[in-house]
């Protein structure tokens, strides 16, 4: 024999063992023996026979009663692209997260409704369910960052976190488009998780003097202060600076430092490898630090397209994210990026 079995007292049939055709008759409790010898312990069935006393023709019909009574089930898994909860686990596993959500597929260009018209439909469920597990409690401190992805997510309910502080990661700034309103979008996630709104009535980025006042206001402080207490941060994740036709008017998009730069999360922006990207009057940036976000116990990132990928990549690696929401799509896309293992 090439292998021994693990040694397992013999359970000898004697009259308990039924005749051809009784298969139901067999002991519970043998059932569950020869099974455990057999599918945990991987002895063979002549192995299983030697230690039962019995036949390898009984060894069978013992293996095929316990399937029946459901004391051994054999799940016949499809393949992993089949099935969105193993898609999930292994871009989790690729960007060593501790979870991956993803959504149902957004609609595809050309189906009569724009990517944008639905995106926050259908993030909206999975956010929630990240939002739900993430332990808060009334008085923990939730940032938001601004961005397209989290202001559409916003319309929608998320998941019920009374007297959860929520806090913008970043100052405003004078662009028209709703989604670069920090506040506005704070309020509309307070509003959604049944939470306490804390606003920030700064620019991302003032000038010398103004800044310095800034840090000095009372207001102003009591909000950085929240900011090293967080115990989540809910952001999007920004394309490539520099391919972007949307961006806020403070990035100096002729900056040099900034072609490195492979996207961003809370304004803040990073290169392939996630180190941090600085550029020209960085330093009077208010916005949460991407050291601080490596300290936050849960955060979650938003982001779906092509075009955010290495963006994705590039946060993950830097672990300025630990939980991902996103779609089918993307999620392929990503396991598929030489970037991965770049």
């Amino acid at each position: 024999m090439s292998r021994s079995a693990p040694h397992t007292p013999a359970v000898p049939l004697g009259d308990a063992g039924p005749q051809d055709g009784e298969g139901s008759h067999f002991p519970a409790s043998l059932l569950y023996t020869a099974a455990r010898l057999y599918y945990e312990d991987d002895a063979t069935q002549a192995e299983v026979a030697e230690q039962l006393g019995t036949s390898r023709a009984t060894v069978s019909r013992l293996l095929a009663e316990a399937k029946r009574q459901g004391i051994v089930r054999i799940e016949v898994i499809p393949p992993a692209e089949a099935r969105p909860g193993d898609l999930a686990d292994r871009l989790a596993r690729a960007l060593n997260l501790t979870s991956v959500y993803l959504s149902p597929q957004l609609p595809a260009p050309g189906t009569g409704r724009t990517v944008v018209d639905v995106m926050g439909r259908v993030l909206a469920p999975a956010v929630g369910r990240a939002l739900g597990e993430a332990g808060l409690l009334p008085g923990d401190v939730l940032l938001v960052s601004s961005g397209r992805t989290v202001y559409e997510v916003a319309q929608f309910d998320l998941a019920p976190l009374p007297g959860v502080v929520v806090t913008p990661t970043v100052g405003g700034n004078d662009q028209p488009e709703e989604w670069y309103q920090t506040n506005e979008i704070t309020r509309l996630v307070a509003n959604r998780v049944g939470g306490r709104a804390n606003y920030l009535f700064a620019p991302a980025l003032p000038g010398v003097e103004l800044y310095q006042s800034l840090l000095n206001d009372p207001s102003i402080q009591r909000v950085l202060h929240l900011w090293p207490r967080a115990r989540c941060a809910l952001m999007g994740v920004g394309a490539p600076p520099l391919t972007r036709s949307d961006i806020p008017r403070f990035v100096p998009t002729g900056s040099t430092s900034l072609r490195a730069a492979v996207g961003d999360v809370c304004s803040r922006f990073y290169d392939r490898e996630g180190a941090p990207v600085d550029f020209e009057d960085g330093e009077r940036l208010i916005a949460v630090e991407l050291a601080a976000l490596q300290h936050i116990p849960v955060t979650i990132a938003v982001a779906v397209g092509k075009e955010k990928v290495d963006s994705i990549i590039a946060g993950a690696k830097g672990g300025y994210f630990n939980h991902l929401v996103t779609d089918p799509v993307t999620a392929t896309d990503i396991l598929a990026s030489p970037a991965l293992s770049g």
